[in-house]
């Protein structure tokens, strides 16, 4: 095998999936079958068909309007490529020229065309554009980085029973005022006895 052959490969697959996306932005075979259609309408009336000595002449009177119905088709089929948004326009006038043909070009080149009309300004008017698919990498958004992760589910608070509550109400902490008897005036425990509270003026008490 060559050294060749690689890129020639690579080169031929980049072109196919460069092919299909843009073949997936319009309506590809819808202009497709309306080109492949204007082909038998313009041939058949212009053809010639020769049986040894004899030839046959299919053209008829209408041999001008065949060659506008299946040029218009050829080019209806081509803008349905390059021209997407003409798709409603060039799907109607695809199937509407597919029964001008059927009485104007020996029956639409002999059905063929004309079928090939209907279906493809059928598809024409059916399709739709898609919508693009957001780029994705390990199943995580591209806007993300790929790098954020779901926020964790907070854990839900036990619930706190009345009982519970009162209980830590009423046993007060060691040192901690009573805020039950705010109302009362507060009174200093004097260890010393100076107080004139104690009536000592100072002086323990005896016995």
């Amino acid at each position: 095998m060559s050294a060749e052959t690689p890129a020639a490969l690579d080169l031929f697959i980049r072109l196919r999936l460069q092919f299909r996306a843009w073949r997936g932005t319009r309506p590809f075979w819808a202009g497709l079958f309306v080109l492949l259609a204007g082909i038998p309408i313009m041939y058949f009336p212009y053809a010639h068909l020769t049986l040894g000595q004899l030839t046959i002449r299919m053209s008829t009177t209408a041999g001008a309007g065949s060659l506008i119905i299946g040029a218009l088709l050829v080019v209806l089929g081509i803008s349905l490529w390059f021209q997407k948004h003409v798709r409603t326009f060039a799907g109607t006038a695809a199937i509407l020229l597919g029964l001008v043909s059927l009485p104007i070009s020996n029956f639409g080149g002999f059905v063929v065309g004309f079928l090939l009309a209907l279906v493809g300004g059928a598809l024409a008017i059916a399709w739709a554009p898609g919508e693009p698919e957001p780029d994705t990498k390990y199943g995580a958004a591209a806007g993300n980085g790929g790098t954020d992760a779901a926020p964790a589910a907070e854990a839900p608070e036990a619930p706190v029973s009345a009982e519970a509550t009162a209980g830590v109400d009423s046993a007060a902490e060691p040192g901690a005022l009573d805020m039950s008897k705010s109302n009362e005036p507060y009174e200093p425990n004097d260890l010393s006895e100076t107080s004139p509270v104690n009536g000592a003026n100072g002086r323990r008490s005896a016995g």
